[in-house]
């Protein structure tokens, strides 16, 4: 299982492109930690963009180094095109659809699914992820739990579908569940559906979407998992930035942009506010208090990695890497401007953006190292 003290859960976060970051911090926990043998998160958790890294991680729990620099090195080389397509005939046709389907009131009764086609995803995590090692991994002991939230868009529930060990019950909470299942390709297409800009994925009897959408408590899934320490590994700065003047009317894409980020990152923040309270008022408590009147509450130790720096400042310097085409329907809604970077950095699958990214997390995480090798008990 993991490293010593207690069970340990690695939480990350969504954010499509800026999850690249999370490879970065990974990267330096797999150099603080060295050669050591175990997994040091036997539960891992994802949303979004950051459920695709937790699979890839479970996938090979039994080897935490090979886990990081297989994950690494598929991020390194990625290109736009290997997540949604850019050739003429996608965005055209996405575009014809919906100007069709805006002008003609919806008759024509082919509503369209989304702005992008991100079949080549599904293309690439199907090849390179052996969905059946999971449950390896978990039967021989190298993984305790993961789970992979989604959006249901009929039903408004965040349900997060989780692979563990037996003794794992399933719970409901309000608006929030676990459903156990043998996770594949569409839990994984499904949470990093962006809404309207890639197309929810049906399982079972609902479609879902990104995973981050009416999360209430991102870090619950871990704890219901049996976590007693959570590490969880952001994509965009938690800390609040200030009133800054705005210059103009906001673009459309500012205005996407702005709802993405609170769709990722607000949650997270109201989430680790109450888990701080919650650790205040339990650690007042003697522990008779703490079976009498705590509900089975208990102590979760915490450690939050985010980046230092605007990941849409980042973003606003590599956008001369997005392909013309695509470049040219970005600018049309103002997301090649610097005021409308934001939707830029979920979108940018460019070598040159993802390798900052990656570099801002190394760096980030190793300005850290003290708390982090604490946090995997070093």
């Amino acid at each position: 299982m993991g490293d010593g003290g207690g069970r340990a859960a690695l939480v990350l976060t969504g954010g499509g492109a800026r999850a690249a970051y999370q490879v970065g911090v990974l990267s330096a926990i797999r150099e603080i930690r060295g050669r050591r043998p175990g997994n040091p998160f036997p539960i891992l958790c994802g949303t979004s963009a950051g459920g695709i890294n937790a699979v890839a991680l479970a996938v090979h729990s039994a080897n935490f180094d090979r886990a990081v620099r297989h994950v690494a090195r598929i991020w390194r080389n990625f290109h736009i095109d290997q997540v949604y397509r850019v050739d003429p005939v996608a965005l055209f046709g996405s575009g014809l659809r919906w100007a069709s389907a805006t002008f003609t009131g919806w008759a024509i009764h082919q509503t369209p699914h989304s702005l992008l086609d991100n079949s080549p995803l599904r293309t690439l995590l199907t090849r390179v992820l052996d969905y059946s090692a999971i449950d390896r991994a978990i039967k021989a002991g190298y993984l305790q739990a993961i789970s992979v939230t989604a959006s249901g868009y009929a039903s408004g529930e965040s349900l997060a579908f989780f692979e563990g060990s037996i003794d794992i019950q399933p719970w409901r909470r309000a608006h929030r569940m676990g459903v156990r299942t043998q996770l594949g390709v569409d839990h994984l297409m499904a949470t990093s559906a962006l809404p309207l800009v890639f197309p929810a994925v049906r399982i079972n009897r609902e479609f879902f979407g990104d995973g981050s959408m009416r999360q209430l408590a991102p870090v619950s899934p871990a704890i219901h998992l049996g976590a007693d320490r959570v590490l969880v590994i952001g994509a965009g700065r938690i800390a609040e930035e200030g009133r800054q003047r705005a210059e103009g009317y906001p673009s459309p894409a500012q205005i996407a942009g702005h709802a993405l980020s609170s769709i990722f990152l607000d949650t997270l923040a109201v989430d680790l506010e109450r888990l701080e309270r919650i650790n205040q008022i339990v650690g007042t408590m003697t522990p008779q208090q703490r079976r009498t009147m705590a509900a089975g509450l208990r102590p979760v130790e915490t450690l939050v990695i985010s980046p230092s720096q605007r990941i849409d400042t980042i973003a606003a310097r590599h956008r001369q890497e997005v392909p013309s085409l695509l470049s040219a329907v970005l600018r049309g809604v103002g997301a090649m401007r610097r005021d409308g970077s934001t939707l830029l950095s979920y979108l940018l699958f460019e070598p040159g953006f993802i390798r900052a990214l990656m570099e801002l997390g190394y760096a980030d995480a190793m300005a850290r190292r003290s708390e982090v090798a604490a946090f995997l008990r070093l």
